[in-house]
């Protein structure tokens, strides 16, 4: 959808791209604590040439950034807050694809988009056919996860993140693990931040689904 058609009203603010090539799975594009739903745009366009793009802007507001759901403190996720939003974007998921004439899209998450990202895989298996996860935490035991037998995840870590502990990384590879999805995992020379190494892996990946 061109800037300069209004996007219908499905319960986000957003963009839509439609798709320039066939053949390729549509994205929805999750953006990071202060970004919007132009936010991921280009990296989308690189990531995945000719693919539908699906792009909310999160519906929090923290000293006027956007995200996704709430914390309490950085670090701490509001976790009521963080399921009832993941359910939330399931639903807009729903709609857009009926909206919009698209199968299930493949998530691609920063950060605070990146966690909603595993939480909605987890809560409403189906909605997301896949997930890409840059930069994901999981700080709290979950409950016992639904199963995503074959669903398809790239997570990738910066060695250097100070806003992911090790320990929350591995709890959320674990978590996936058993879920049941195919988990690509690779820890990347870098610190929070996105690097062309990081587009190159994704781009590959997303390639090898189609």
């Amino acid at each position: 959808m061109s800037a300069k058609t209004p996007a219908p009203d499905l319960g986000f603010i957003h963009r839509f791209l439609p798709a320039t090539t066939s053949g390729r799975k549509p994205l929805i594009l999750l953006h990071g604590t202060g970004g919007d739903e132009n936010d991921l745009i280009p990296l989308g366009q690189r990531m995945a040439p000719g693919a539908a793009l699906l792009s909310p802007r999160g519906q929090v507001s923290e000293n006027g950034m956007p995200r996704f759901f709430r914390r309490i403190s950085e670090g701490v996720f509001d976790v009521e807050d963080l399921n009832r939003r993941s359910d939330d974007l399931a639903v807009f998921i729903q709609k857009a694809r009926a909206a919009y004439g698209i199968e299930a899209p493949v998530a691609v998450g920063f950060s605070n988009g990146a966690n909603v990202a595993w939480s909605t895989l987890l809560r409403h298996p189906g909605a997301l056919s896949g997930a890409v996860l840059m930069r994901a935490a999981l700080p709290f035991d979950t409950p016992e996860p639904k199963r995503l037998p074959g669903t398809p995840v790239l997570m990738l870590s910066g060695a250097a993140d100070p806003m992911v502990p090790a320990e929350q990384r591995e709890r959320l590879a674990q978590t996936l693990k058993i879920a049941g999805a195919v988990l690509t995992s690779e820890m990347l020379p870098a610190g929070h931040n996105l690097t062309p190494q990081d587009l190159a892996i994704v781009q590959r990946w997303l390639t090898a689904l189609g």
